[in-house]
């Protein structure tokens, strides 16, 4: 149910997670926070699937939870309960 509700936010919640990004047709494509990278390119998250990756770094994932997580340092739950969390203040 998380990553539903995020999808339906997700240009929203990836503006407030990634302010730096921009969107190029179907992908937010923005420097990655969690390492030293100087211009955006190689970190692209698909807005349509939730898939992402870091073609520098080889980090990737699968959905909204999983980037909050990788953004935020938690793990698949901790990052589950706070998006639940929210979504909960944005309704």
């Amino acid at each position: 149910m998380t990553n539903s509700l995020c999808r339906e936010r997700f240009l929203s919640l990836l503006s407030q997670w990634l302010p730096t990004g921009k969107l190029r047709g179907s992908e937010w494509v923005s420097r990655n926070p969690t390492r030293n990278d100087r211009k955006p390119g190689s970190f692209l998250i698909n807005v349509n699937t939730g898939l992402w990756s870091d073609f520098a770094t080889g980090d990737k994932g699968g959905d909204p939870i999983s980037l909050y997580a990788y953004l935020n340092n938690l793990s698949q739950g901790e990052a589950a309960r706070e998006l639940m969390k929210q979504m909960g203040d944005m309704l």
